[in-house]
């Protein structure tokens, strides 16, 4: 019974951590508006830069300091989580480019294309299994997408990058024997020399923040990009705690949060159209979503009345 109650918390608390992860992801667009003078490769590397010192601080405060050299000791850890910062960067450079650029709703494709790539990873590769209802959730989501993909066929390869890369990001992330902070703080750390030397060549070509005639440098923007360090760090920390609790499935489709607030933002803030394929879309993936969950709810108590003493 207490074993139940505990796996039973852990996932409510996983869940928790979900939900605040995918909601920071999807107000993110407006940040990134805010730095839309700032190159794409810069501001990523000041990120990453700014995330360091929180980081450490976060470990020195929950006194993890062993941990992260426990982990630092592992190779495959360190291998695997070098990947993992490969592509949640590759990713972040993919989102900020398209929302800069006015395609909002293309990222918003992206993050809806992205839970039905964990369902299949999570199915095939680590054999987690979907009810019947979860499956009906499964094909009305991908019917939603396929009539959004069919009218907006030049946002596709952006989407679908976007989907990948953050989708193959989790897969790692979950096999990773490592705490989320000790984690972040390995990812921050295999990438704070590349990131380096990114804002090193920027100041000393002149061509990055502050470098260019139509770019002035101010207080404000450099309060931006330091402020950047906490938006990269917390929303990873999150994401972290919340894959060693969920399963692929699971926080596949509480990714649906993300896109469904810059959906939201791309057009009723940034004025970009929306037509019947997008409509219909939204529609289909909360339907899908709500099966999804409600099944999820379900399931969830027949097996605390099954596991109920008698």
């Amino acid at each position: 019974m207490a074993r139940a109650m505990t796996a039973s918390s852990s996932r409510h608390n996983g869940a928790v951590a979900a939900i605040a992860t995918y909601t920071f992801w999807g107000v993110m667009p407006i940040y990134f508006k805010l730095l839309g003078e700032v190159p794409a490769p810069e501001l990523l590397a000041w990120r990453i830069v700014c995330s360091m010192p929180i980081c450490l601080a976060i470990i020195a405060l929950q006194q993890q300091g062993r941990s992260l050299l426990a982990s630092l000791r592992n190779r495959t850890v360190v291998l695997r989580l070098a990947t993992s910062a490969a592509l949640t960067a590759t990713n972040s450079l993919i989102f900020f480019i398209a929302v800069v650029t006015g395609h909002v709703l293309a990222t918003s494709l992206g993050y809806y294309i992205m839970p039905l790539i964990n369902v299949l990873i999570g199915t095939v590769f680590l054999h987690e299994k979907l009810s019947r209802v979860q499956w009906a959730a499964v094909v009305i989501a991908a019917t939603g997408i396929g009539l959004l993909a069919f009218g907006e066929l030049d946002m596709l390869t952006v989407s679908l990058a976007l989907g990948v890369s953050y989708a193959l990001y989790g897969l790692v992330r979950k096999i990773v024997p490592a705490g989320a902070v000790e984690a972040v703080t390995i990812e921050t750390g295999v990438s704070l020399l590349p990131a380096l030397a990114v804002v090193g060549w920027y100041a000393w070509t002149g061509s990055g923040i502050g470098g260019g005639s139509s770019m002035t440098a101010s207080w404000e923007m450099a309060v931006l990009l330091m402020i950047g360090g906490l938006f990269t760090a917390i929303p990873l920390l999150l994401f972290g705690y919340a894959a060693r609790r969920l399963t692929l499935s699971a926080m596949g489709f509480a990714q649906f949060i993300t896109p469904s607030i810059g959906f939201l933002l791309g057009h009723f803030l940034y004025g970009e159209p929306l037509d019947t394929s997008r409509a219909g879309c939204f529609i289909l993936i909360w339907i899908a979503l709500g099966l999804f969950t409600w099944d999820m709810i379900h399931q969830a108590r027949l097996n605390s009345h099954t596991k109920a003493p008698a």
